[in-house]
């Protein structure tokens, strides 16, 4: 199994709209991160966490032309708003299914109606099939078996996934030691850092650092950065021997 990291930003993304701050004028192309979202793929099956608004420019530079399923985390605008962008995949493909909790199911069927339109539907409309995820009930996407993560960005319930050896999560501010359970020892496990300073819904960066303490996996990747975590370079150099700051693009293999 793969994991490429289509984008490790948070909402504003790196760099920043009209920011002089000195990582957003930063020439490494590590400074530079879209929208936060990642793509898991094996041989036989292709998934996508969380559809943002650089899904198209994501799609693009990994050259992934296949998606199985959408997993979302959240309702959020920076991993939701690219859904419009997954036609070419329909054309391709037909319907492709999407999974995530019953709200965040509903909270898109407002925002984007035109998609979930049975009758009058506009012809080239985006085709999904939504489906339900439930706290503690595993299901399974070809060759991967996925078991949901419940965990908290602020007040707002999210999902986090573990896939096989592997465990994303992101947006997170509060986990329940339940929930730490299902994902212990993991082989590779993202998490959120945000920035060094405390927030109100993402982990900071010594938050982060005790998670990681917490589950023991064998690496850790830390992503939803923002600029004020400062330069990758040197963050990473703080950081222990088995934790490293994901940035886009990077592809790695369990």
């Amino acid at each position: 199994m793969k994991v490429y990291f289509l984008g490790t930003g948070t909402s504003q993304g790196i760099p920043v709209i009209g920011s002089n701050h000195e990582v957003c004028k930063s020439l490494n192309p590590k400074d530079k991160r879209l929208r936060v979202s990642v793509w898991v793929y094996t041989h036989n099956t292709s998934i996508v966490v969380d559809c943002g608004p650089d899904f198209r420019q994501q799609m693009l530079a990994s050259k992934c032309t296949k998606i199985d399923a959408f997993l979302f985390t959240h309702e959020h605008a920076d991993h939701t708003s690219g859904i419009d962008d997954i036609r070419p995949f329909n054309f391709k493909q037909g319907e492709i299914p999407f999974y995530a909790h019953t709200r965040v199911i509903e909270n898109l069927k407002k925002r984007f109606d035109y998609v979930f339109e049975t009758e009058n539907r506009y012809p080239g409309a985006p085709s999904v099939h939504a489906i339900e995820v439930k706290n503690n009930i595993p299901f399974i996407i070809g060759d991967i078996q996925i078991v949901p993560i419940n965990a908290s960005h602020a007040n707002l319930q999210v999902f986090g996934f573990k896939m096989n050896d592997f465990a994303y999560l992101t947006d997170v501010k509060t986990i329940k030691s339940e929930e730490i359970e299902k994902i212990k020892g993991v082989k590779v496990l993202v998490i959120n850092a945000l920035r060094e300073e405390s927030h109100h819904s993402h982990f900071s960066l010594q938050e982060a650092l005790d998670f990681v303490t917490l589950v023991q996996p064998e690496k850790a990747y830390f992503t939803h950065i923002s600029h004020l975590l400062g330069f990758h370079v040197e963050v990473e150099k703080k950081l222990p021997s088995n934790v490293f700051l994901a940035y886009d693009n990077l592809e790695i293999a369990l």
